[in-house]
Formats: structure tokens, sequence, C-alpha cells
């Protein structure tokens, strides 16, 4: 009867060594020749009437380590169960001789494994000190958002010559050197700007330019820090590369365009709130303070979910079998990898084991899933982002359903979407379980807190 054998031999790292007797493998083993013996297609013997000390001679060793091979595999696995071991990954067979293995020989078998164990640890969602920031609204704000709005749903209109900063251009770039003389293999890009986007110094030699004039610039004269930034990197050009500010470029304008901003109307109003019966300026503007404090809650809860994180991984303390999962990474992909690749890569990869571990005992304490209906609603405003949300009435369902249909029939879509959401419900479950302090802040150091804690 087999017997596996358990040993210690590090932090959480315990090698089983499996012994199989003869009688454990040798009826399968037997077994498996009479199969051979009845399919074997040999010329000279007819179907099924091979001997049997050919069939033996010929596929017996390799018949042989396979069932032996295929016996201590179950008898791990049946022992992993009946133990109910919780460990990493698959065991990693260790150093071992197979060539051993003689169909001359059927004796008892020894193979000997490593498994990493998991640690214990417990999660207190409601010991965690977090903040919700509150975003202040500004009437600065809302008066911004109306006037892209205007902007966004106003007509474009071409005025003969530059006569204000809203003015958009389109324009040629030419690199040139400082006398204007075009370089040769030089860079030729096209691009769009608002007048607004070059800098206060820059902008009176425009006004009145028309079509086909042109004006010579120098990046880091002509634009501040931000804007000169996105035009170096549309150029193609290494914004830390050295001296890349400083080179000239002809600007040719091919077309003076400006956009005469829609009135502020019901017809306005219902074009960017379809269906909500907005007919006075003072309720369109309550409700663009609305849409901006919906968005600055959910930007909220975002930042109020990502301390949680933080403050799970940063203050459970786990300890790992480090040599195990070292291996593991060298041995465990198809790839392998060198011992000094799974030393590079071993401390992102501890820290992503950590969060999954810790994600994986909270939804499962916690019986969180993703329903089919939920993942056919992602694939929905999924849908609805591609299309920008135009054309999302009540004639687009039947196309819809049926599209939606079709990415439900994707196994690879499936999946990571039921992580994708499964993940969503998991920090939203979080959310609720901790008792915020909350922090009234504006728009600016919110963005600020964000962008310097990005990852």
């Amino acid at each position: 009867m087999a017997t596996v054998t358990r040993e210690n031999i590090g932090l959480l790292n315990d090698k089983l060594t499996v012994t199989v007797a003869k009688e454990d493998y040798l009826p399968s083993f037997e077994a498996s020749l009479k199969k051979y013996a009845k399919s074997a297609n040999i010329p000279g013997f007819r179907k099924g009437m091979v001997p049997a000390g050919l069939i033996k001679k010929m596929y017996g060793q390799g018949a042989f380590a396979d069932e032996v091979l295929r016996t201590i595999e179950k008898s791990l696995t049946d022992y992993l169960q009946k133990e109910q071991l919780d460990i990493f990954a698959q065991p990693l067979p260790l150093e071992t001789d197979s060539s051993k293995i003689d169909m001359n020989n059927a004796t008892d078998y020894s193979f000997a494994f490593e498994v990493g164990l998991r640690p214990a640890f417990e999660v207190d969602l409601a010991g965690i000190k977090v903040t919700r920031f509150v975003i202040d609204v500004t009437d600065a704000m809302i008066e911004e958002e109306v006037n892209r709005l205007q902007i966004r749903n106003g007509n474009m209109t071409e005025p003969e010559a530059v006569s204000t900063d809203e003015d958009v251009l389109n324009v040629e770039f030419t690199e040139t050197d400082a006398a204007g003389v075009v370089v040769e293999g030089g860079i030729t890009k096209a691009n769009s700007l608002l007048v607004k986007y070059f800098n206060e110094a820059t902008r009176p030699g425009l006004m009145g330019k028309k079509k086909d004039d042109t004006i010579q610039i120098q990046l880091a004269t002509a634009f501040d820090e931000k804007e000169r930034e996105w035009i170096i990197s549309d150029l193609g050009l290494d914004k830390n590369e050295a001296g890349v500010a400083d080179k000239y470029f002809t600007l040719t304008i091919t077309k003076v365009g400006l956009v005469e901003k829609a009135e502020l109307n019901a017809e306005f109003y219902e074009k960017v709130y379809t269906g909500r019966n907005i007919a006075t300026e003072e309720d369109f503007r309550n409700e663009v303070k609305a849409e901006i404090e919906a968005y600055y809650k959910s930007q909220s809860s975002n930042q109020l979910q990502d301390q949680i994180y933080h403050h799970l991984t940063d203050h459970i303390s786990m300890e790992f079998p480090q040599g195990f999962l070292k291996r593991w990474l060298q041995n465990g992909d198809e790839k392998r990898k060198t011992a000094e690749e799974a030393e590079a890569e071993y401390p992102a990869f501890e820290s992503q084991l950590k969060w999954s571990l810790i994600s994986s005992k909270l939804i499962n304490e916690n019986n969180i899933t993703a329903e089919p209906s939920e993942i056919m609603d992602f694939a929905r405003q999924q849908i609805m982002g591609y299309m920008g949300g135009q054309g999302m009435g009540a004639e687009a369902a039947p196309w819809m359903d049926e599209y939606v249909n079709r990415m439900m029939k994707d196994k690879k879509f499936v999946e990571e979407t039921y992580i994708r959401v499964q993940t969503g419900k998991l920090f939203a479950f979080m959310e609720t379980q901790v008792t915020p302090t909350e922090e009234s802040i504006s728009a600016e150091a919110f963005a600020e807190k964000v962008h310097n804690h990005h990852h």
C-alpha cells in the first residue's frame, strides 16, 4: 500500500515522500500491456494476436514507468486532499533519478516533493483608519464645465483671420534652424492647436494671421511647460533629451477655425441632458453641479479604497516560504528562469501574492461572487463606452443583446470579467466595513494627492 511521509524542511516548507509498493502499480501495468496487445498493429501478426513477450519488449518499459509515476501522482493527490494541506501552486519534485524505474526489477519506489504552505493571518477591516475626502465644487468649476459643454455642442466656423485666444489653428510644423532655414531630414508634422495653448508672449504675434501665413517659433519660448511637453511628445521627440526644447520650427497655418459656443437655451439643455426636462439656466447649472459632485464622489471612493488596500498590505504581517517560492518561480512555468531572474522578480511577486491571499480570504469568508447578469451588464457598459454612449436608445437593444450574447461565449472574456466584477464588489464591500473620517478638500489639492500616490 502506498505511503506518504511528511517532513518539515524550512519555514512553511515541507517535504513529502511518496512510496509505492509493487502491488500498488503492477495490476495496472499488466492491464495496460493487455490493452497494447489488443490494439497493436505489428507487421506479421494479426491484430490482437501479438505474443505477450514481444508486446512487453516493445512497450513494457514505457508502460511500466508510466504506471509507477501515475500511481505516485495519485497517491500524492489523495494525500493532499485527505490532509487538506493549504499549499501554494503545485508540489515541486525534488531531484530524483527516474531511470531507476526498471520493469525487470519491480520493487518499492519512492519519490520526494516539496510543498510551500500558505501562512495563517487575520483581517480586521473595522480597525482600519481612513479618510474620505469631500471635494468642494466651486462656482468656477461649474462655470468651466458649462463653458466646455457649450464649446463641445457649438458650431465650427472658419473666420478669415485669427482674432481670439479661442481660435483653432491647423498648422504644419517644419523644423528649421534659428535663421528659419529648413533642416534637411528634419521633422514635419501637422497639428491642431488652440491659440491659448501658446504662451502669453507669443499670442499677440498670431493675431491677424490668415490661412497660408507662417510664424517662426522656438519650442522653449513659444509654449509654457505643460503645453510644451505634449507638443514635444506629439512631434515624436523625447522631452528628457538635452536641447530638444531649443528646436526651431516654422508653423504654416493651413486653416483658422472658431467654435461658436451653443446658446444657453432649452434646446441646448435637452441636447446635453436628454429627457431631464430642464427649462432654466439655474436648473441646468444645478444639474452640472450634481454631475461634478457625482464624479468626485466616485473619485473619492476610489481613493478611499486605495487607502484600505495599502493599510491591509502594509499592516498585515505574513511569513512566506521564500526558498520554495523562488524555486517555483524558476521551474513552475513553461519557460524556466535562472536563479538570478527569480531573485530579481521575487519582491514584486511576493507583494502580489500577499494581496492575492488577503483578497481571496475576504472573498471566501464573505461569499463575494459575480453573477452572470453582472457580467452581461459589464459587457453592455463596455459596448456603450466604445460607442461613446451614442445611439443607445431602445432601437439599439436587439443588436446590443446579440453582441453581448456573443461576448458571453468567449471564455477568456467571461473569466477576466468575472475577476474584474468580483474585485470591484470586494472593494465596495470593504468600503462599507470601515468608518472613515471626512475631510473637505479642494479639487486641486485632491488631484495632487491622487497624482502623488498614483499606482
